[in-house]
């Protein structure tokens, strides 16, 4: 063939970069220091893999002569790590804006960079992903994700929420006059509405449902409420009879109310949440998703020199919310909204979990195995456990003593195939 397009090229150079002649039915001892099982750290544990499981865990493992045995010292064991706010099809918006991103890059830029970013999530020891919005991808979320399940591409797990829901008039991008022009999210007002564009995105394949219970569309532009509660009652009660969670956008605390009311299944940002709210969400077994890092950096974005300068009041913020989710203690899962910042940089937000007032081990199981309970994934993914998928990261050092840690990768290992090590 004399041409080839420049995409096929460039996904195909991507996928080369890890060995497809590896299978899933070899079998790995591997011996680490310590293995943290997602929930408690165990010393001078072993796992055993057998294909794409994990079969067996402890100090003393039997019936291993046909294992290859993969010596781990000075090395921590752990769950392959679980963001849970994460958009794919986003890049830095230090590099191009959000508008610009929706409207001006092609479906195959926007493709091409999800590609790359997906592979460098899962090479940073993210197996897993809840991915929510495209923001102007439509439903290639949803192609990504079968993609990375055939083989083709390497990439996390992931959990898409497709084109996520907003009210009308509320969302971007807005240009002046009646100019009729792609939107970063579905638009639907009214329960019928609503009802329709759930399992719409549902039958297009969405694994979560995302809700806007608020927006920056208030008379100057603050955030204000969108969606009424009886609104966002009647789209849970859809997306829950399909056996789907629910993730609200909310940063107002009238926004966070209306969504605890509703029973959402986790709430994200939460900016402006009070004690009162997280005690509320604790009583209802609601998650909060502080992304953090995602905050952190827009306010670099616009000049923040962190370190030098006094925190801007976004960040102070932020501090506070998160602070009285600690002192609720409502279950607190791990996302940092990946894309405003750089894929593969997913660590940044549980080094700023710990900055801001979080023990590193709780850390490492709100990225794991709470995200894994939270989303419905706790079958397959989010321990090492026996009978689990074997989903893990390997890295040099201690994270429970030091969260830095976790950017030492020392393997990953997705469905029991190797596609990092060092």
């Amino acid at each position: 063939m004399k041409y080839i397009k420049p995409l096929f090229i460039f996904i195909f150079c991507c996928c080369c970069t890890f060995a497809f002649s590896q299978t899933n039915d070899s079998i790995y001892l591997l011996k680490p220091d310590r293995v943290f099982d997602g929930e408690q750290m165990h010393e001078g544990w072993q796992v055993l893999v057998k294909g794409n499981k994990i079969v067996a865990t402890g100090s003393n493992i039997s019936n291993t002569s046909s294992a290859k045995i993969i010596e781990l010292k000075s090395c921590t064991l752990l769950p392959g790590l679980i963001e849970g706010h994460s958009h794919l099809f986003l890049h830095p918006y230090n590099e191009t804006s959000w508008d610009d991103q929706v409207l001006k890059e092609s479906d195959a830029e926007r493709v091409a960079r999800a590609v790359v970013h997906a592979k460098a999530t899962l090479f940073a020891g993210f197996t897993t992903v809840r991915d929510l919005g495209t923001e102007g991808a439509g439903y290639d979320d949803v192609g990504l994700k079968q993609a990375i399940e055939k083989g083709i591409i390497p990439g996390p797990r992931m959990l898409c929420a497709t084109k996520a829901i907003v009210v009308t008039g509320s969302y971007g991008p807005k240009l002046k006059g009646e100019i009729d022009i792609i939107k970063g999210a579905a638009e639907a007002d009214g329960e019928d509405a609503l009802i329709k564009e759930v399992r719409n995105q549902i039958g297009k394949g969405a694994d979560v449902v995302k809700l806007y219970a608020d927006y920056r569309w208030g008379v100057n532009n603050e955030a204000e409420p969108t969606f009424t509660e009886e609104e966002l009652k009647k789209a849970v009660e859809v997306a829950n009879s399909s056996g789907r969670i629910v993730a609200v956008h909310a940063t107002t605390a009238e926004g966070m109310r209306r969504a605890i009311n509703a029973g959402v299944t986790t709430i994200e940002h939460g900016d402006n949440g009070t004690f009162e709210l997280f005690e509320m969400m604790k009583q209802k077994g609601i998650a909060y998703c502080a992304t953090l890092a995602a905050t952190d950096a827009i306010a670099q974005y616009k000049g923040w020199r962190k370190g030098i300068d006094e925190e801007p009041e976004s960040v102070k913020t932020k501090r506070k919310s998160f602070a009285d989710a600690l002192k609720a203690g409502v279950i607190i899962c791990m996302g940092g909204d990946v894309g405003v910042f750089p894929h593969g940089d997913n660590a940044r937000e549980m080094e700023m979990m710990v900055e801001y007032g979080m023990k590193p081990i709780d850390v490492l199981r709100s990225a794991t195995s709470v995200n894994a309970d939270v989303f419905k994934i706790n079958q397959t993914v989010g321990r090492i456990q026996p009978g689990l998928l074997a989903d893990i990261l390997i890295v040099n050092g201690d994270p429970s003593a030091n969260i830095h840690d976790v950017r030492n990768t020392k393997l990953v290992m997705k469905d029991g195939i190797i596609y990092v090590k060092n």
